[in-house]
């Protein structure tokens, strides 16, 4: 009976020290980071925290249950200052006692260091053909790792559609049903033009994250005047029009103008400090790829500064417009008037609403435009136009 108790007691502990041995745990030093300090992990993909960890004497411990393995995650210090990094179901290190936080060594996660070394030969060339060919051979040497996943879903636009299908279609089951891998499928479907969207089109839409790493999409300002914006912190020429750029926001943004910017630039720290310097109010995204940027990809953007103006339907009217050549666009555009009324040849007045985007009922809920019809149609309602917002709201008489 002792025998068969020991015995039992041998392979619980087994069992429980295999559990441990397969358990995440993330020990945390860091440097002149003051006691209470709250660092907070967030899921990339979901885009939601998942923990939070307080620094005492420098250090941290996290215990996390990860919901898969490998998980791209991100360890906010704050607003500015984060980490980036693969967590998997093993005991890892994490040390910026020498070095920033945003740059801290990462140990215990092979996939985390296997995108350490890519990291660090991307940022020794100059060449973004190069960085390309870079990317490209390190998902063709590792189809079935998940960061090639995340790595060809971002890259997918500079590839091309022919590499981006060849280097999917040898991918693993799993990456190809990960959320990565609808990424790619659903980027596959847009135009492999090597022009992008031309003037007189409609733009292409694509989503991104903020500095605070909230995604944010360019269809969310549907309905208004968008000058999307390419620029970079370390761009000199895109750092001198930013007070242009201030003085046209501030003039119409009241008047349902928007900037949306996207950043090429790698270094976060750098980027925040731009935007704080530059005092920019508008919207910002960034991948911190570089050049490598899908969004600068889509739009075909070989240098910076650049832009494209879309007006309130979706439609691209201009490119590349900088300075008085901005101001006078702009001017332009804005002037145009949402309503237009003309005199119809049998005395009656015809409106004709341009820029519509959202329709509602009395109560404020989102109905389709030949529903608002109908309703018009009875006579009941009379209708209030937003045109800031491209609204037109029922109201019953």
């Amino acid at each position: 009976m002792k025998k068969i108790f020991l015995s039992l007691f041998i392979l619980f502990s087994f069992a429980c020290f295999s559990q441990n041995k397969n358990q995440f745990s993330l020990s945390g030093k860091t440097k002149d980071i003051p006691d209470g300090t709250v660092l907070l992990l967030k899921n990339e993909l979901t885009d939601k925290f998942i923990d939070s960890v307080v620094v005492k004497n420098n250090t941290f411990l996290l215990q996390t249950k990860l919901p898969s393995s490998p998980l791209r995650t991100i360890l906010f210090r704050d607003g500015s200052t984060s980490k980036g990094m693969w967590l998997e179901n093993n005991k890892m290190t994490f040390n910026s006692t020498n070095t920033g936080f945003s740059d801290a060594l990462i140990t215990g996660s092979q996939t985390d260091s296997l995108i350490a070394i890519l990291v660090k030969e991307g940022r020794t060339l100059k060449d973004p053909d190069e960085r390309i060919a870079l990317e490209m051979k390190f998902i063709e040497n590792n189809p079935n790792n998940i960061a090639s996943a995340r790595s060809l879903s971002i890259m997918a636009r500079a590839f091309g559609k022919k590499k981006t299908s060849e280097l999917f279609s040898n991918m693993s089951k799993e990456n190809k049903e990960s959320e990565y891998g609808k990424k790619i499928a659903a980027a596959l479907l847009i135009s492999d033009d090597k022009t992008g969207p031309k003037i007189g089109e409609k733009y292409v839409d694509f989503a991104m994250k903020d500095q605070n790493g909230v995604e944010k999409k360019l269809s969310d300002f549907n309905g208004k005047v968008i000058l999307l914006e390419f620029w970079a912190s370390w761009c000199v020429p895109c750092r001198a029009e930013n007070p242009n750029l201030i003085n046209v926001y501030n003039k119409y943004n009241a008047q349902g103008f928007e900037i949306f910017a996207v950043s090429l630039d790698d270094k976060k720290e750098n980027w925040v400090k731009a935007i704080q310097k530059d005092k920019l109010t508008w919207q910002q995204c960034s991948n911190l790829n570089g050049q490598n940027n899908i969004a600068a990809s889509i739009y075909k953007v070989n240098e910076i500064p650049s832009n494209v103006l879309i007006d309130r339907n979706g439609v691209i009217i201009a490119r590349n417009l900088r300075g008085e050549k901005l101001n006078e666009k702009l001017a332009e555009v804005m002037s145009q008037s949402t309503v237009q009324i003309t005199n119809e040849a049998n005395g009656g007045i015809k409106m004709k609403i341009r820029g519509i985007r959202i329709w509602k009922d009395e109560n404020g809920k989102e109905i389709t435009e030949s529903e608002f019809k109908k309703l018009i149609a009875t006579q009941k309602y009379s209708a209030n136009i937003e045109t800031e917002k491209n609204t037109m709201t029922l109201q019953k008489i």
